[in-house]
C-alpha cells in the first residue's frame, strides 16, 4: 500500500479567547504529493497561518490532525522547516554562522566538521549568498536576509519547506528574484512546499495548485486550481499567455466575486494563541530536533 506523503486531515482549530471560543478552522482536508508546490491563499484572518502553524507542528488542531509520510505531527521537526516573513536572524551571527546553527542541531554526530562546512556552503550558494557569507544581517539587504533564512531552512534537509508570506516585505523587483530562485531551488531539491501568499500573480507562477479560502471565522478550503503551467516557467512569457491569465482571473474571481473581503481586518481578531506563532518558529523548529 502507497503511504500519502502528506494529509491533513478534517483540521478544525477552536481558540478559547476572553469572548468565548473562536473557530479559526473547520474541517480543513488536503492530501499533497511528494515534491508538490502549494500555495494558500484568502483574504486576512481566513486561516492559513493556523493551517501552517498545524502542519509545522505549532499549533494542535483542536480536532483532525496532520500525517507526513505516515507519522502523525504532532510537534515541531527539523522535516517540516519554516520560513517566515521576518527572517529571524541571529543579528550577531554571520550568514555562515546563521546556517551553522541549524546544520550544527540537526546533524550534530552525523556529519563530520568539514561535511558540515561544505553542507552549509553549498545552501547558502543555493540562494546565491556564497559572496556574502561572511556578513552579518546588519551589513545586507532585506533580500539577502531572506536568502539567508531560506537557506537555514533547507539546510535542515526538511521534507516539507513551509512559507509565510517570505517575500510580504521585500520591494517587487527583489521579490521577482526570490522568486526566480525559490523556482530553480524547487527544481534541483524537489521540496513539498507550502506556501502563504496574497499575490495572485506570485501564487500562479510558483505553484501546482492554488488552495483558496473562505473567509473566517470557521473558515475552510472554498475551492482548489490546478495550474497546468509547463516548468521551467518564464514570467515575461506567460505574461502574454492565455492560459496564465485565465488562471489569474480564476483567483481574482474567487477572491473578490465570491468571497469578497470581510466588512473588517479579521486579522484584528487572530487570537493571541495563533499570533504567537509567528515570529521566530524557525528557532523552536531547530531547538527541537536537536532536544530529540
Amino acid at each position: 500500500m502507497t503511504i500519502e506523503h502528506l494529509n491533513i486531515d478534517h483540521v478544525s482549530m477552536v481558540f478559547e479567547t476572553p469572548a468565548g471560543p473562536f473557530t479559526a478552522l473547520e474541517n480543513v482536508n488536503l492530501k499533497i504529493d511528494e515534491g508538490e508546490y502549494v500555495s494558500l491563499i484568502g483574504h486576512s484572518g481566513c486561516g492559513k497561518s493556523t493551517v501552517l502553524n498545524v502542519v509545522a507542528g505549532l499549533l494542535k488542531a483542536t480536532t483532525g490532525g496532520v500525517v507526513l509520510d505516515g507519522t502523525e505531527v504532532d510537534e515541531p521537526g527539523p522535516e517540516r522547516a519554516v520560513v517566515f516573513q521576518h527572517h529571524s536572524l541571529m543579528p550577531w551571527l554571520t550568514a555562515y554562522e546563521n546556517v551553522e546553527l541549524a546544520v550544527r542541531q540537526v546533524f550534530k554526530g552525523k556529519k563530520s566538521k568539514a561535511e558540515m562546512r561544505e553542507w552549509i556552503e553549498y545552501n547558502l550558494k543555493l540562494v546565491h549568498m556564497e559572496h556574502a557569507m561572511d556578513k552579518l544581517p546588519g551589513e545586507t539587504s532585506g533580500g539577502m536576509k531572506q536568502r539567508v533564512g531560506i537557506a537555514r531552512a533547507l539546510s535542515m534537509q526538511p521534507k516539507v519547506l513551509l512559507m509565510d508570506e517570505p517575500f510580504g516585505a521585500l520591494d517587487a523587483l527583489t521579490r521577482a528574484h526570490m522568486q526566480e530562485s525559490l523556482m530553480e531551488i524547487q527544481n534541483e531539491l524537489g521540496n513539498t512546499v507550502i506556501m502563504i501568499t496574497h499575490d495572485v500573480d506570485e501564487a500562479v507562477l510558483l505553484s501546482d495548485r492554488i488552495v483558496m479560502m473562505t473567509n473566517g471565522p470557521a473558515a475552510t478550503i472554498g475551492e482548489i486550481l490546478d495550474i497546468k503551467l509547463e516548468r521551467p516557467r518564464n514570467r515575461v512569457e506567460l505574461a502574454d499567455s492565455p492560459e496564465y491569465n485565465h488562471y489569474r482571473a480564476a483567483v481574482l474571481k474567487f477572491l473578490y466575486e465570491r468571497h469578497q473581503n470581510p466588512e473588517s481586518d479579521r486579522g484584528e481578531d487572530k487570537p493571541a494563541q495563533e499570533e504567537s506563532c509567528s515570529e521566530d518558529m524557525s528557532l523552536r523548529v531547530v531547538s527541537n530536533s536537536a532536544a530529540a
